[in-house]
């Protein structure tokens, strides 16, 4: 380890008390020509949305074309600005998944408001079915979500039902 990252790794307490995480720190560092409270917003929702990508333990093309395509419309940035918002979520997602999901996804739900989680739910649902169906690791993982961005079951079940044709529970040969 470099004296430099040391350095870094030895953040304030005052940032740690504020819930940042490594994840959204390096997303924000990416997109430091943004309000910084915007570029954190950001990063914790791409973050979330890699999370439901990676739940199957495999992000594919049309998942990252997807989360692209949101993140820039949800974002309001250019092509490339989301695409390195997604490139960076995604292995930032695949290093630390599993220490980082609940972490990040607690930061969101803390920062953004009751219209921008559930367009977080429906975004989630939407990466799930960016192949023509969701898995039943892709539901689960939502459903967790769900629970952690503080919706009620009926809340999640209401947003599942939107995406029901693209359920693999009730796809023939379950996919």
């Amino acid at each position: 380890m470099s004296i430099l990252d040391w350095l870094r790794a030895a953040q304030s307490d005052d940032a740690k008390a504020r819930g940042d995480t490594e994840t959204v720190r390096r997303i924000v560092g990416e997109l430091d020509r943004l309000d910084p409270a915007h570029a954190r917003y950001l990063a914790a929702f791409a973050y979330v949305l890699s999370r439901v990508a990676n739940a199957d333990l495999d992000i594919t093309s049309m998942e990252s074309e997807k989360m692209a395509e949101i993140v820039q419309r949800v974002g309001h940035l250019s092509e490339a600005q989301a695409i390195l918002v997604v490139q960076i979520a995604r292995n930032q997602n695949r290093l630390f998944g599993g220490t980082e999901d609940f972490l990040v996804t607690r930061e969101f739900r803390d920062i953004a408001t009751d219209a921008q989680r559930r367009e977080l739910l429906d975004c989630l649902f939407a990466i799930a079915a960016a192949e023509g169906h969701i898995s039943a690791e892709e539901e689960a993982q939502i459903r967790q979500v769900a629970s952690e961005l503080g919706f009620s079951h009926a809340d999640y079940v209401a947003t599942r039902l939107l995406y029901s044709d693209k359920r693999s529970v009730f796809r023939r040969g379950g996919a």
